[in-house]
């Protein structure tokens, strides 16, 4: 599991059961503050028809009659109310009333029977002289509504004659409940989302630079050439150079200890040559012929070693780059000219002539100095393994918003088990008419420096079937 689906997973989790406790919890108090502010406005209600009830009261007794009248007309009125989004159609508030004894006297839904006593604590708490009020079921089989009933005495001269009860059904209450509980549900829901959205921007951006030093660490890993991501903030920034400084340590301990081993062995040969020259050269008394052979051996070895070294030293540079030091526009078939030029002499020797087909105004972006020295490490080899008297074909042209530069001899070809292996540092064919092998070096040099400019080099059979096609591909 990536790390951002563990953020989100991680999140989603947390804020489901934290907005599953508040959702309830809100939802309970918001009923709650419903029902509060309901019975307030009752409480007065019935106070008022209290007092109502007791100035209609003669001789202590009461008579509901103007009371029970006037409630009659009112829940026979067609309402038409329109509370917020809601509309009301009729009255929907029940009055009844008891006299001292908990006698009832009159309901106004017809649910307490005139003259049956009603023995509710809140009844006798009322009566008492205390605050009175319940909550109760709006009928029998009826389990999801109760209704709310308020009670106030009625008292005249300051004795207790009776009580007025205001019950509301909480259906209506509820129902403005149930509108503030769907509309929760859907912001609630809303919100979510936006946060899920929000958060997976989040852990993208957080982990995006986790990401970056994986796949840099994971193309490292790969032998790749790879730049250290750019870190933000200073812990992902010391994070990266710690990262980059390791991989310096190990690829600088890598590096010294594959070229000593590589240079040591290519080494041997040269050396062990040059010191036996000079061992048969200290003996005296060899003829001048053979003198003249070993001092010549002696200076071709060393020159042998120069050439290594050399190349060596270049090759060294390149691959320590990670970026292009330089980059300027190149003119592909001026370079190709140039790198013929140097070669003339060989050619000439050799008796290899070249066939050009160059696009004049094809023009790269790179280190002229490395395309350069690149094709002309591609035409050495290509003389090299030219017969006498060959030909050599050279291509420059653009392709798909790339240059390309085709070199072609007619040589014997490269093996098929050696087409990849040629570009290894020191692995070298020999050549078909010494059969001495180069320094290994020119084609790794050229796959380098290709590399580094974001192109290829490929080698492949000649058109004809025969010799071998070097195909450089440069951005």
């Amino acid at each position: 599991m990536s790390l951002t689906a563990r953020f989100l997973l991680g999140f989603a989790l947390v804020a489901s059961v934290g907005l599953f406790v508040l959702f309830s919890q809100l939802i309970q108090r918001v009923e709650r503050q419903y029902m509060e502010a309901t019975e307030e406005p009752m409480v007065d209600v019935a106070n008022i028809l209290a007092e109502i009830f007791a100035t209609q009261a003669r001789n202590g007794v009461l008579d509901p009659t103007v009371v029970e009248t006037a409630v009659h007309f009112a829940q026979a009125r067609e309402l038409n109310a329109q509370i917020y989004n809601r509309t009301k159609t009729q009255v929907d508030m029940q009055v009844y009333v008891t006299d001292a004894e908990r006698r009832v006297l009159f309901d106004s839904a017809g649910i307490e029977k005139p003259g049956s006593i009603s023995n509710r604590r809140d009844v006798v708490l009322t009566l008492n002289g205390e605050y009175g009020a319940r909550s109760s079921r709006s009928s029998a089989y009826d389990t999801l509504y109760v209704d709310m009933v308020v009670r106030a005495p009625i008292r005249v001269e300051g004795e207790t004659i009776g009580m007025v009860s205001v019950a509301k059904p909480q259906r209506g209450v509820l129902a403005f409940v149930w509108e503030t509980e769907r509309w929760l549900k859907w912001t609630v829901t809303a919100t979510v989302l936006l946060m899920l959205a929000g958060i997976f921007f989040a852990a993208k951006w957080a982990t995006k630079p986790l990401e970056d030093l994986t796949q840099h660490a994971l193309a490292v890993s790969r032998g790749e050439r790879s730049l250290p991501p750019h870190m933000p903030g200073h812990q992902m920034k010391t994070l990266a150079t710690a990262l980059e400084n390791m991989r310096d340590a190990l690829e600088g301990r890598e590096y010294v200890e594959s070229y000593v081993q590589s240079l040591t062995h290519e080494l041997k040969s040269p050396v062990a040559a040059i010191l036996g020259a000079s061992e048969i050269l200290q003996d005296g008394g060899v003829p001048e012929e053979k003198r003249s052979r070993f001092l010549g051996n002696i200076r071709a070895e060393a020159g042998r070693l120069r050439d290594l070294l050399e190349r060596l030293l270049h090759l060294a540079a390149l691959e320590k780059q990670k970026t292009l030091l330089k980059r300027e526009p190149v003119n592909l078939g001026e370079v190709v000219e140039r790198a013929w030029d140097h070669l003339a002499v060989l050619a000439q020797a050799r008796r290899v002539q070249m066939e050009s087909q160059i696009d004049a105004s094809l023009v790269v972006e790179g280190d002229s100095w490395l395309i350069e020295l690149a094709v002309s490490n591609l035409l050495q080899n290509a003389l090299d393994f030219s017969p006498s008297g060959g030909l050599l074909k050279v291509k420059a042209y653009r392709f798909e918003q790339r240059g390309v530069i085709e070199i072609e001899d007619q040589g014997p070809g490269v093996p098929d088990y050696a087409r990849e292996r040629v570009f290894e540092r020191f692995y070298s064919l020999p050549r078909p008419d010494t059969g001495k092998k180069s320094t290994g070096l020119g084609l790794c040099f050229v796959k380098e420096a290709a590399t580094l400019h974001g192109g290829s080099i490929e080698l492949m059979p000649g058109e004809a079937g025969k010799g071998t096609k070097a195909m450089l591909v440069l951005p």
